[in-house]
């Protein structure tokens, strides 16, 4: 299946309330490009200086999400393109992007990255902690936070999925009374459909629209 025609059936199962995010790793300018023309307009990415490349070279109305793990000396390349930066998971990175974007008179849309698999490899805040950071926010005042991000374990057990999508889901209404706070970005290639019906609002789809690379998941 073509990327215009992985996208188009994508979008036509996908709610009018969730934004598709194709995710673009590792992918040329090239595949982009095609998705773009099929009318798709947020990337994600997730190596910095990858995104600040593809953004330099690439169509100026793209949004760009930034999905993977940021090291806080890393973060002066990705606020500048940023449309929304999915993986905040520590208070010293929240206040380094604070930083950046006030440097550069800014606010930076982020969302807060939850550890809700089963696995040790994945990064994120407990709930619990996330609450306790989305409670410190006024002491960022350049950084807006827009919701909770989350990825689920690695299992054909969609059940266990589906559990760990509620535990985010619930999180993000424990949060909906903070102004701007209604975004929950979780579901990706393998599980998207679950997510959709567990109430996601932002899918990271790459794999299902530009087919398998080489890195891992």
């Amino acid at each position: 299946m073509s990327i215009t025609s992985a996208i188009q059936q994508i979008k036509s199962e996908l709610p009018s309330t969730v934004q598709l995010v194709a995710v673009s790793k590792f992918k040329p300018a090239s595949d982009i490009l095609e998705a773009y023309r099929a009318g798709q307009r947020a990337f994600g990415e997730n190596r910095p200086q990858e995104l600040a490349a593809k953004a330099a070279e690439l169509p100026a109305d793209i949004q760009w999400h930034f999905i993977g793990h940021l090291q806080t000396n890393k973060v002066k390349l990705v606020v500048p393109h940023a449309t929304l930066i999915h993986s905040v998971d520590s208070e010293r990175l929240l206040a380094e992007i604070d930083k950046v974007s006030r440097n550069l008179g800014k606010t930076s849309d982020i969302l807060l990255e939850v550890h809700i698999a089963e696995e040790t490899t994945k990064q994120g805040l407990s709930p619990e902690e996330a609450e306790a950071l989305a409670g410190r926010m006024a002491a960022y005042p350049n950084v807006r936070l827009r919701g909770v991000m989350g990825m689920a374990t690695f299992t054909d057990d969609m059940a266990q999925v589906r559990r760990e999508f509620r535990t985010l889901k619930a999180l993000s209404e424990r949060l909906s009374g903070i102004p701007y706070c209604d975004q929950v970005s979780m579901g990706m290639s393998e599980d998207w459909p679950v997510a959709v019906e567990e109430g996601t609002t932002i899918v990271r789809i790459g794999t299902a629209i530009f087919g398998k690379r080489n890195q891992t998941r």
